[in-house]
C-alpha cells in the first residue's frame, strides 16, 4: 500500500498509534511469540507446533520463553502471543498465566477437524467457534489435520490451508495479522459520551431510521446475515472464566455482527495545492493523490448508526440508534438518544473508529475531489444526502457491485473490523483508489 498520509496523520485523525504495524513485515517484527504446550501433545500436534515455530522465525518473529519462578510455570509477558497446543486442563489453561485478555492474545491450537460443516448457516457456525473460543479461553483457534489447517476467528472467519504443516507464506499473511491486530471494544474514556443528544424526533432522524428498519427486514432474508452470539448461550469451565469474558467484552450481552450507518450530509471544502501556503496549518491534512501534494482541511462527521448489540432485523430507532462523530476539537463522540430510561445501557458498536475512519475518508475524498474533478458528482452527493454504510462478514461478488463504484480493500491483511489497523486500511484505501 503506498502512504497516501503519514503515521502521524492516522495518530491525529483517528488516534491510532504511530507505532501500529500496517503490513505483515512490520506486524511480524514487532511481534514476540512464546509457546505453551499442554502435558501430552499426539504426533501431529509435535510436528505442527515444530513447524509453526519455524515459519515464525522465518517471518522474522521473536520467540520468547517463559522461564520458571519456583517451580512453577512463570506470566507471560505483557504484549507476548500464546500459542498454546493441545487440551489443557483447567488449573494449566494459559488464561491463567496472562494478566488479562486485553494483554496477551492466546491461540489453541487442537489435533481435529474444525467445528463446521456442509449445511451449516454462517450463524451456526459462528456459533460453534464463538462457544469453543469461550470454553478454551483463547482468542484464536488453528485445527490441524492430516491435510489441512485452519484458522478460526471471534469475528467468524474461518481459513483453511490446503497443508498438513504451516508454511511461512501463510503465516505471514494469514496468522500473524490476525494475532497481531487484536479484537477490543472501545473502552471507557475512547469516546466523548453526549448523553440524550441526539433528538429523534427530526424529521432527518425519521426518514433515516425509516430506512433502517427497511433495511433490517431485507437483512434477514440474507443467508450470510449473522445475527447475535449471546455470553448467556455459552458454557464456560467455571464461574471466575465466565466473569472474565464478561471484562473482555466490557460486560455487554454478547458480540452482535455487522452494522447499518449512515454518514450525514457534509460539504467538504476544496482541497489546496501543496506550495499554497509555507507552513502546514494543524487542520490541513498533507495527502499525495495522483502524484500531487494536497493539503486536505480535517474534516467534522456526524454518522448515524446501530448502537452494539441490538437486533439489526427489529430494529427500535428511539432506542437502538446512537449518533457518532469527530470534531477537529475534540475526540470522537458519541451522542445517545433523548428520553432512554436511566438503566438504559448504551454501547458502541466494536467497529466505531472503522466507521468513523470511512467517514473521514468519504469527507476528504470529496475535498480532493473538488480541487483535481471540479465536476466529479460525489462531492456534491455528499453535501445533499450523505453516504450510506453497511457492513457484514463476506465478500461481495464482484457483479454486485453497481457500474462506477470502486472496490479496494481485497489485497489488505486479514484482520478484524473493530481494529486500528481496520480503521487505517478504511481510510488510506480510500485514497489509494
Amino acid at each position: 500500500m503506498t502512504e497516501r498520509i503519514s503515521s502521524f496523520w492516522l495518530n491525529r485523525l483517528l488516534g491510532i498509534p504511530t507505532a501500529t504495524p500496517l503490513d505483515p513485515a512490520s506486524m511480524s517484527a514487532r511481534l514476540r511469540v512464546a509457546i505453551c504446550p499442554a502435558p501430552e501433545l499426539s504426533e501431529r500436534l509435535q510436528a505442527f507446533t515444530t513447524a509453526l515455530r519455524e515459519a515464525f522465525r522465518q517471518c522474522g518473529v521473536t520467540m520468547v520463553d517463559a522461564a520458571p519462578e519456583n517451580g512453577r510455570p512463570s506470566r507471560f509477558e505483557a504484549g507476548t502471543a500464546v500459542i498454546a497446543p493441545g487440551s489443557f486442563p483447567d488449573k494449566l489453561l494459559p488464561i491463567n498465566r496472562v494478566s488479562t485478555l486485553y494483554n496477551n492474545l492466546i491461540v489453541g491450537v487442537y489435533d481435529e477437524p474444525p467445528p463446521v460443516r456442509d449445511g451449516q448457516t454462517p450463524q451456526e457456525a459462528l456459533d460453534a467457534v464463538i462457544g469453543r473460543l469461550a470454553w478454551e479461553m483463547v482468542h484464536l483457534l488453528i485445527y490441524v489435520t492430516d491435510e489441512t489447517w485452519t484458522v478460526c476467528s471471534m469475528n467468524g472467519g474461518i481459513t483453511t490451508f490446503r497443508t498438513p504443516l504451516p508454511e511461512a507464506r501463510d503465516v505471514l499473511e494469514s496468522l500473524i495479522p490476525k494475532i497481531t491486530a487484536q479484537v477490543v471494544p472501545p473502552r471507557d474514556g475512547d469516546l466523548e459520551l453526549r448523553d440524550g443528544a441526539l433528538k429523534t424526533a427530526t424529521p432527518e432522524f425519521r426518514q433515516i431510521a425509516a430506512d433502517f428498519v427497511a433495511c433490517g427486514r431485507r437483512w434477514a432474508a440474507n443467508p450470510r446475515f449473522m445475527n447475535h452470539t449471546s455470553r448467556g448461550s455459552l458454557d464456560y469451565r467455571n464461574d471466575f472464566y465466565r466473569k472474565i469474558v464478561s471484562r473482555y467484552l466490557d460486560d455487554r450481552s454478547g458480540m452482535s455482527y455487522g452494522f447499518f450507518a449512515r454518514q450525514l450530509p457534509v460539504a467538504g471544502k476544496p482541497a489546496l495545492e501543496a506550495n499554497d501556503t509555507d507552513e502546514v496549518e494543524k487542520n490541513l491534512v498533507p495527502v499525495t493523490v495522483a502524484g500531487k501534494r494536497l493539503l486536505v482541511p480535517v474534516p467534522d462527521v456526524r454518522i448515524l448508526t446501530t448502537r452494539s448489540g441490538c437486533r439489526k432485523t427489529a430494529i427500535d430507532p428511539e432506542r437502538d440508534l446512537v449518533q457518532i462523530g469527530l470534531d477537529t476539537a475534540s475526540k470522537p463522540w458519541i451522542a445517545t438518544p433523548e428520553g432512554l430510561p436511566e438503566d438504559f445501557v448504551t454501547r458502541p458498536s466494536f467497529d466505531t473508529l472503522t466507521i468513523i475512519a470511512h467517514a473521514v475518508g468519504n469527507t476528504m475524498i470529496a475535498s480532493i475531489l473538488r480541487t483535481l474533478r471540479p465536476d466529479s458528482r460525489f462531492p456534491k452527493l455528499l453535501e445533499r444526502f450523505g453516504s450510506g454504510m453497511t457492513h457484514w462478514h463476506h465478500y461481495p461478488d464482484d457483479d454486485m457491485i453497481p457500474k462506477g463504484y470502486i472496490k479496494h480493500g481485497k489485497e489488505n491483511p486479514p484482520v478484524s473490523c473493530s481494529t486500528p489497523q481496520s480503521a487505517a486500511y478504511s481510510l488510506l484505501g480510500k485514497l489509494e483508489a
